[in-house]
């Protein structure tokens, strides 16, 4: 899968995309990451991409044709045009379903805003995927787009160390539960120890009690997230243990 992304701080990448499974991914050639500044594209000496807005008002707006010029030359370099995405306070939740969808894109191009944000015509003429991560307001669309690519990331095939490492995540498709407590060595630390039943090597029994934990914690911290069916199952498997 390739990542474009769009922005006026390239050099707050080189670090993220060094690190961890992405970098992996790079390495493996299931992931490509491309950085574009947008300032490449601007038509004056002075590098010049945002300007005062019509009509008045306090802060800076980025520039209608270097944005667009920077997306409509970066597209001609790859087999796909690619789905591009504008990372804005205003645009559709990020959501795991939301997340699910554009994992099925072969390309995405991520516009990374400033200041008070594009031009509309940029939105006029590209037409992009508006998505916020959170309502709230970030000095620009970087982090957000680090997000996308980190959840994106996860659900192609070969990222993960295990093909099923993602199956049992939190809001992932057909689970609307958050995902149970995890444990490790030691068994036993600071007077805390790990629930007697994860060591007893009974698989059904494990896998019983961690859809109870399941339940229990959306329950208390999500519960909006609990359908009818959800708290239908939770019921019978609380009555199955007592």
């Amino acid at each position: 899968m390739r990542f474009d992304v769009v922005t006026l701080f390239p050099g707050m990448f080189p670090g993220y995309l060094g690190q961890s499974l992405l970098n992996k991914a790079i390495e493996r050639s299931l992931v490509e990451v491309h950085v574009h500044d947008i300032r490449q594209w601007t038509r004056n000496k002075h590098q010049k991409v945002d300007d005062r807005p019509f009509g008045g008002g306090p802060g800076m707006v980025l520039c209608v044709e270097p944005v667009v010029e920077c997306v409509e030359s970066i597209r001609k370099q790859g087999a796909q045009p690619g789905h591009a995405v504008l990372l804005t306070p205003q645009g559709r939740r990020l959501n795991q379903c939301v997340v699910e969808e554009l994992a099925q894109q072969p390309r995405l191009i991520l516009l990374c805003g400033r200041y008070e944000g594009f031009d509309q015509r940029v939105i006029d003429i590209l037409q992009p995927d508006e998505v916020s991560i959170g309502d709230y307001v970030l000095n620009g669309g970087e982090v957000a787009a680090m997000v996308v690519i980190d959840a994106v990331i996860r659900l192609i095939p070969g990222v993960l160390g295990h093909a099923d490492s993602n199956q049992d995540d939190s809001f992932s498709t057909g689970n609307r539960l958050l995902e149970f407590a995890q444990y490790t060595r030691p068994r036993e630390y600071r007077g805390l120890s790990v629930p007697p039943i994860l060591l007893t090597g009974n698989h059904e029994e494990i896998a019983r009690w961690r859809r109870e934990q399941s339940y229990e914690k959306t329950r208390h911290r999500r519960a909006d997230l609990l359908d009818g069916r959800a708290r239908e199952d939770g019921a019978r498997e609380r009555k199955e243990q007592a």
